[in-house]
């Protein structure tokens, strides 16, 4: 549970599920839907993480979720499966998952994929809604 904990860490405090895709401003000159598909994963981790409420931020999630990326509720953070799940129930599924570490706590640690083994993935965390 200690990996959740410094997951959690750096988490801006005033984030909450309610600001993941409520939207509430769109930047100039980044209106186009295509505007997040040219960019590499960690652009779309920082615009998330960074840009939160905005137009962006949905892009940004969007285009993860596309690139197999899954959105973890509790945790706030993006996972996605490095092999199949070694058990899969109605559920939830269990096995080794990549995950977006963004905690900054220095130079050395965080903002960054790490791999979390033995790791279940409950469904009812998982965020559906985005398109």
């Amino acid at each position: 549970m200690g990996w959740i904990c410094s997951i959690l860490g750096g988490l801006n405090a005033s984030l909450t599920r309610s600001h993941l895709y409520h939207l509430s401003y769109v930047s100039p000159g980044c209106h186009c839907a295509h505007f997040s598909q040219q960019f590499d994963v960690d652009t779309l981790f920082f615009i998330f993480y960074y840009q939160q409420g905005t137009y962006q931020q949905y892009l940004a999630a969007r285009e993860l979720k596309k690139k197999a990326w899954r959105f973890h509720k509790k945790y706030f953070t993006w996972f996605q499966r490095h092999e199949e799940p070694k058990v899969t129930t109605d559920d939830y599924e269990q096995g080794t998952y990549l995950y977006f570490d963004y905690a900054l706590k220095d130079y050395e640690t965080g903002w960054c994929q790490r791999i979390k083994t033995d790791f279940t993935f409950e469904y009812q965390y998982l965020e559906d809604e985005l398109q």
